[in-house]
């Protein structure tokens, strides 16, 4: 009896064993594509801001839909709209599209608006405490939206835009997407500056609800001032949302370039395998070294730190950020070593491994 307890005990275990220790292609690709959700501001019942018959929901909608109709032209892209007529959507129900779509990016279209006519020029913002009067206005006028839901309170329980704190907790589960969302941000004031050639008012932080409940790198693009009578006649011109749309296409693929290694889903292969005793997991956390190691990629799976998982290439480390790890090979003192292991594992099919630098714990992409 005692044999044939173990015996059914080996049989179940097996599996289990069995999965963990074969070895996958960590390059390989099913059905992924970079997502990337627009967003365009306000509709229906939320005009957004009105002057004369011009309306901040229009000029949003039709800016977002030449974007998709850009980046559907693409192959590599998936897009996903959160509205695509003029209806009304709350913003827990935006950022829950996002969400579920498990989404790489989320790019939010807007209009500016100001008491001073004169005021111009465009501006991105991501997720931030918001720290002036200027920020506190717009954040307030694209929150307001909250007010026209059924049952506010209690689906934005806790949360007062006119209050910082409320953004503490969303501020410390976003951080791992905040450098991300700078970037994306930066690339999308450069390309509207370029194209333009209109006032770039920089990159902003603040309190905007939509991008507090969305988990990815989220922007929210004020594409010009409707207050403004030029750039009112502009942006609700065709010409004008196309050139607009073309500046957001633009920086979207700037962003998607360097990371054609992002979320991918794997699948088992059936390679041989190798000891390699050399592949642990490091844990640079409180290293007081500077040195270099390749991301060669990241995911939701979860894989063993494995020289046989990731094409033979050295020195395997995994960190988890969130409910995502990020894989790396090497740990060199010499950058120009760094740099051939990069081509390395670029020709081993890592096409967007890049470097980072790892000092006193901290990792900053090269």
């Amino acid at each position: 009896m005692k044999t044939y307890i173990l015996l059914i005990i080996a049989l179940i275990s097996f599996p289990v064993i069995n999965q963990a220790i074969t070895p996958v292609d960590s390059t390989g690709v099913m059905n992924k594509k970079f997502t990337i959700v627009l967003d365009a501001g306000h509709g229906g019942n939320d005009p957004g801001k009105k002057v004369g018959a011009v309306n901040e929901k229009d000029i949003a909608l039709k800016v977002v839909k030449k974007v998709g109709a850009l980046l559907e032209k693409r192959g590599d892209v998936k897009v996903v709209y959160t509205r695509t007529t003029d209806k009304f959507l709350e913003l827990h129900e935006r950022a829950s599209i996002a969400n579920k779509a498990k989404a790489d990016l989320f790019v939010s279209v807007h209009c500016n608006a100001a008491a001073n006519k004169n005021a111009k020029g465009n501006e991105t913002w991501i997720l931030g405490l918001h720290r002036s009067d200027d920020n506190l206005e717009v954040v307030q006028r694209e929150n307001a939206v909250i007010l026209l839901e059924d049952n506010y309170e209690e689906k934005y329980a806790g949360f007062d835009p006119n209050d910082p704190s409320s953004f503490a907790a969303s501020l410390l589960s976003q951080e791992d997407f905040l450098d991300n969302s700078i970037e994306m941000a930066a690339n999308v004031q450069k390309q509207l500056e370029k194209s333009l050639k209109r006032k770039n008012r920089g990159v902003k932080q603040a309190g905007f609800a939509v991008l507090r409940l969305s988990y990815m790198p989220s922007v929210l693009i004020e594409t010009g001032f409707i207050t403004n009578k030029e750039e009112r006649e502009f942006l609700n011109s065709n010409a004008g949302q196309y050139k607009v749309s073309q500046s957001i296409f633009k920086a979207i693929l700037e962003y998607q370039s360097t990371r054609d290694i992002n979320l991918f889903e794997v699948a088992p292969v059936e390679v041989p395998m190798e000891k390699d005793d050399s592949s642990q997991v490091i844990n640079p956390v409180g290293s007081k070294n500077l040195y270099y190691k390749v991301q060669i990629a990241a995911s939701s799976n979860y894989l063993a730190a494995k020289s046989y998982n990731f094409n033979k290439l050295p020195n395997i480390s995994r960190e988890q950020s969130g409910n995502i790890y990020r894989y790396f090979s090497g740990k060199l003192k010499d950058l120009k070593a760094a740099q051939k292991l990069q081509k390395r594992a670029k020709q081993a099919g890592y096409k967007g491994a890049f470097i980072v630098v790892v000092e006193n714990g901290v990792n900053k992409r090269l």
